[in-house]
């Protein structure tokens, strides 16, 4: 019988040593709040994985410290663009959804669509419906912006002023400019029964285009879960992990050449960066139920739970640990 396991990451790239703390606040508690549905012993059901990767995502969804729900980052017409995805890997259903508008969890959108059992992607107009009429509450306008979001899309605007490059595809500084946060937050899971569970939920890019989607609905991209394979959730630059197919390439490389998942994430990531010039990392769990966590961005939050310990970080080489459940003094 596998070990439980939950996995998430709070995105990478360029993310300011002001912004490290939050972070790491935010990896714990979203950890804290979604193990109880994998904790041995506990009320395990057949949706276990699922119920702890959506509690996980949801919890940085509110969470400020990350671009994802409230705290998302703002397109060039200064509104929040979110995205997200959703993938079992026992029938491999999964829910996808882009272009949503003042609703507080994409995530919880995603796994109603995948409930449906009908389509897989919804984008617009159709899964802003779909939102209100499976639960969401509809938001007042511009509810989901912060202060932080507002600075980064001034900035990124006198950027573009200057005339500086503000592609977001080749260096880490463009990093910076698309979110200064760190993009992207993401969890995988699996439970006692060996099923894996992925999602993946994102505010996008700074100053991007209305109507610009990223990888993080992508299947392949952003996302990805086969039981016999594994789980990923990526992060970083969209653009650059769209064109190169990174969740699964990574799982290829698990499966065809017998790579583990810290390899794989490792090479692939790298791999990438070295083909395409953008940067961004990946947290993976292999169908034994090992963890992969590697990135190419100058930081990435990550954080997860293995027998009652939490593991973290966000500098390259750096791993804290402290244990789930504080000790009573």
């Amino acid at each position: 019988m596998p070990r439980p396991i939950l996995l998430i990451h709070g995105g990478a790239g360029d993310i300011t040593d002001a912004r490290v703390e939050g972070k790491f606040k935010g990896i714990k508690d979203a950890l804290r709040a979604a193990w109880k549905h994998l904790e041995p012993g506990g009320a395990e059901t057949s949706s276990s994985a699922l119920n702890a990767v959506e509690a996980a995502v949801r919890s940085m969804e509110l969470d400020e410290s990350f671009n994802a729900g409230y705290g998302s980052c703002l397109n060039t017409a200064g509104a929040v663009e979110m995205e997200a995805s959703l993938m079992e890997g026992r029938e491999m259903r999964a829910g996808c959804v882009t272009l949503l508008t003042d609703v507080m969890h994409p995530i919880t959108v995603a796994c109603r669509l995948m409930e449906k059992r009908r389509h897989v992607f919804l984008g617009g107009q159709a899964a802003q419906e779909l939102a209100l009429s499976t639960g969401s509450e509809k938001l007042p306008a511009g509810a989901l912006v912060t202060d932080s979001a507002r600075q980064a899309l001034r900035e990124f605007l006198e950027q573009e002023a200057k005339g500086l490059d503000t592609t977001f595809a080749r260096t880490e500084l463009d990093d910076a400019r698309t979110d200064p946060k760190g993009d992207t937050v993401g969890a995988v899971a699996m439970d006692a029964s060996g099923l894996i569970v992925v999602g993946t939920s994102t505010g996008g890019i700074t100053g991007k285009w209305p109507g610009r989607i990223g990888d993080t609905p992508l299947l392949g991209c952003g996302t990805y879960a086969d039981n016999t394979v594994g789980g990923v959730s990526t992060t970083g630059h969209g653009e650059t992990i769209m064109r190169y197919n990174l969740a699964q390439r990574i799982l290829g490389a698990i499966q065809h050449q017998g790579l583990s998942a810290q390899a794989a994430a490792e090479r692939e990531c790298q791999k990438m960066t070295e083909r395409i010039g953008g940067t961004g990392g990946a947290i993976v769990i292999d169908h034994k139920g090992e963890v992969g966590i590697s990135w190419t961005s100058r930081r990435m939050a990550w954080g997860y739970v293995r027998d009652g310990i939490i593991h973290y970080g966000i500098n390259h080489n750096e791993v804290f640990q402290e244990p789930l459940v504080a000790k009573a003094e």
